[in-house]
């Protein structure tokens, strides 16, 4: 079995104790408000890890494509919810073979879409599950929260169509991402995030029992976001509460999630392994070393309160960083690390750097390697999905 001093560079490291930590600490949170967690694997794509958190009590799985839930239902999960709009009789056609080995939900948001999938399901006399997409002040997808007539003409126009059911209303408040605002702390930004997106999502769905096209006792309530999720608190709204949420990127955490106020450091169980490839004197007192780290393995992404690449680690087992160390620019297969004053670090030396977006690793290196202390316990891969010829 691998040692970490023995592995190949670069890959990805799962710390399997911040692992578990971070799985209880999130079940215990939805248990605390009385809803389910139903976690966003685009994060991790391993169904090893997916098992892990329905053990850990987690109801069901979310997936962002059809190719993740084609790989997940093959893995044996019975209860998939793609939380994307999904439009085309290509992805309908997919689902559909999906739907006889297990519960398969997912999003529209526009008249258009609601048509094309009533059209395809009924003319295969099938009946699919669908959510509306609701926009909660992210602005990207979905029919805005306030928009009572365009949230009425499109949930009405599902429920017409025998050929769909409206099993509930769904949201992401991408916006908690923005970071705070210039009065605000990263946590009461957060705080005021996670209510907005909560009461939002609740005053849609109010709008829609006037008009009497929901109740209640009958319709999920989703919504979804590592940073929210961490400060979310639930409430009733004129009979409506909120009934799941969909949190991804908190089984690994990462710099964004620091920068945010979602978590500590110490709760980043991600790490991505790279080698010093090459070193050279930067001509100002200071050092340019290179690893085997580029935008293949760390991604370009950048946030608030991110500074470069990736967070450079000294002591891995402490998560201290690396002093004076920036990750400065990537190449392709390079990582172009920046070191004020002099280094240690040698041709052949390893660094484990905390990512800066945890939820690109896994289609960038496809498998996790798992660790307690200094010895792998565990290889994971990225699920795939079975191509039929």
């Amino acid at each position: 079995m691998y040692t970490v001093d023995t592995l190949p560079t670069p890959v990805a490291l799962i710390d399997r104790q911040r692992l578990l930590r971070n799985l209880r600490e999130m079940q215990q949170r939805a248990a605390q408000e009385g809803v389910a967690l139903r976690p966003h694997t685009k994060t991790h794509k391993s169904s090893e890890l997916a098992r892990l958190q329905q053990e850990t009590g987690a109801a069901g799985i979310t997936v962002a494509t059809v190719d993740e839930a084609e790989a997940f239902v093959a893995a044996g999960f019975t209860d998939v919810r793609v939380a994307y709009p999904t439009v085309g009789v290509d992805r309908y056609k997919r689902l559909l073979g999906l739907m006889a080995r297990a519960r398969l939900s997912f999003c529209l948001d526009t008249p258009e879409a609601i048509r094309e999938a009533a059209d395809f399901f009924a003319a295969r006399d099938r009946q699919a599950e669908v959510l509306l997409e609701i926009d909660t002040g992210f602005g990207r997808t979905g029919v805005r929260w306030n928009d009572g007539s365009q949230l009425v003409a499109c949930a009405r126009m599902i429920q017409e169509r025998p050929s769909l059911r409206l099993i509930g209303l769904l949201t992401h408040a991408g916006q908690a991402y923005h970071g705070p605002g210039p009065d605000e702390s990263p946590a009461d930004a957060l705080r005021r995030i996670a209510a907005e997106e909560r009461d939002r999502l609740l005053a849609a769905a109010v709008t829609l029992h006037q008009a009497g096209l929901v109740h209640p006792d009958r319709l999920e309530l989703s919504v979804g976001s590592t940073p929210t999720a961490h400060y979310f608190t639930n409430r009733t709204m004129q009979g409506f509460r909120i009934t799941e949420i969909r949190p991804g990127n908190y089984v690994f955490h990462d710099v964004m999630q620091v920068a945010l106020g979602s978590c500590s450091l110490d709760a980043c169980a991600l790490t991505v392994l790279a080698r010093v490839v090459s070193r050279k004197p930067d001509g100002r007192g200071g050092w340019w070393v290179f690893l085997d780290a580029g935008k293949k393995a760390l991604a370009t992404d950048q946030g608030y309160g991110t500074q470069g690449y990736g967070l450079p680690l000294y002591r891995p087992a402490s998560r201290t960083p690396l002093p004076h160390a920036l990750i400065a620019r990537l190449s392709e297969e390079h990582g172009w690390m920046h070191i004020r004053g002099g280094s240690t670090l040698q041709v052949g030396d390893r660094v484990q750097i905390v990512p800066n977006h945890a939820c690109l690793i896994a289609p960038l290196l496809r498998r996790f390697y798992v660790l307690e202390e200094e010895e792998v316990v565990a290889e994971w891969s990225v699920a795939t999905p079975v191509v039929s010829a």
